[in-house]
Order: C-alpha cells, then structure tokens, then sequence
C-alpha cells in the first residue's frame, strides 16, 4: 500500500520512492525530508502501487528500486515515462547487469546509483538530474566496465578529444562543466557529444556510455 506524507517545503522538488524494503523507503524518505530543497511527497513498495502513486502525485522526481515484487523497476519506469516523459527517475541496483543498464538507457533513466551507496552522494545526484545532468556513479561504472570487457571487439574509431568528452560523460558531468574542464566553449562540447553519440549509435549519453563500457572505451587512458 503507497502512503503519502509531505512538508512545508516551498520550491522543492516532490519525490516519490518506490522500494519494497520498508525500513529503507521510510530511512531514505526521513533523509530527504531533511533537506530544504527536498520532499518526498509518498512512498510505495511495488511496480503497480508506485506507478498508480506517480500519477497521482505527479512528483518532479522518482527514486527507483530494480527489483520490486512484482516486477522490476524498468517496467515502472516505462509505464511512468510513457504518460509523463519529463518525469525524473533515479534508479537504484544492487545488480548492475549491462542488459539492465541498457534497457534503462532506452527507457529513459536518468540517473543510475548502487544501492549499498552513501547517502550524501544520492542527494547529489537526486539534485543533479533535476537540473538535466545524466549522472552514472563511477562505482557502477567501474563494475559494469569489469563486465564489459568481456564483450570487448572492434569499435568505433574516436579522437582523442572525443575520448576526453567520454570519459567526463560517464564521471556524470553536465556539458557546461566538461567544457570547463576542458577549456572549450559548451556549443564545441555540445559537438563532440553529437559526434560522439552519432559514432556510437546512441540516441542519450547514458546509453552511449553503456556502449562504450562494452567496447572497453572507458578503460585507463
């Protein structure tokens, strides 16, 4: 059963979360209570409960367990999506399997985060995908390399220029502050992301960071 529960909170951002464990739901829903830009508005245990709750509440934003009882997470997130596409979703796995990965990236997921992570780097990315980051944890990335590099084959050829923008994508970067990074105006970073995705036959960066975890890309430089 979804409950709701909500504070005096002005512009902040409404969360909903969605995690069968129960202790977790109402640890994590406490946390983000504390924070004065933050407010979880309800909390739901299951794929049919969480996406009924969703469109009741219509929140800014969504954390999301893989695994629900019945279902997964994904297929939450695609019944969310499908009605409200700009919603944000932040998933959160203990199994960071590329298949998974890569549906998600399809589906539309903004944000990917271990389960067993801090909490203070959840509330970052939490703010983070609300202003139209992508944001990946390096943990997870560093596990799904691991896995990649089994399937590694021939790739697409990228520049080194690329290969430097790659690489800030899957640190989770915004544009604007890869550019910095790297000395370049944000319309020259903007290209390179285009090129990028083009080469790699991705429609979003998180899904061209999944392909280039496979091919190996995003080994040491």
């Amino acid at each position: 059963m979804a409950t709701e529960q909500s504070t005096t909170t002005g512009q902040a951002a409404r969360i909903v979360v969605i995690d069968d464990h129960r202790t977790f739901a109402e640890l994590l829903a406490a946390a983000l209570n504390r924070e004065g830009d933050l407010d979880c508005v309800g909390m739901a245990h299951g794929v049919q409960a969480g996406v009924e709750l969703c469109f009741e509440l219509s929140p800014d934003l969504v954390i999301l367990d893989y695994r629900l009882p019945d279902g997964d997470g994904l297929q939450a997130a695609e019944q969310i999506l499908a009605r409200a596409p700009d919603m944000r979703i932040v998933m959160l796995t203990g199994d960071p399997n590329v298949h998974a990965i890569q549906r998600a990236a399809s589906v539309g997921i903004c944000g990917f985060l271990p389960k067993d992570g801090a909490l203070d780097i959840l509330l970052d990315v939490v703010r983070g995908v609300r202003t139209g980051e992508f944001v990946v944890a390096p943990a997870l990335l560093s596990r799904l390399d691991l896995l990649g590099r089994k399937t590694v084959g021939p790739g697409p050829s990228l520049t080194g220029r690329e290969l430097e923008v790659l690489r800030l994508m899957a640190a989770g970067q915004d544009v604007s502050t890869n550019a910095r990074a790297l000395g370049i105006s944000t319309h020259t970073c903007r290209g390179y992301v285009k090129s990028i995705l083009a080469k790699l036959d991705a429609h979003t960066q998180l899904e061209a960071v999944v392909a280039a975890t496979k091919l190996g890309l995003l080994g040491s430089p």
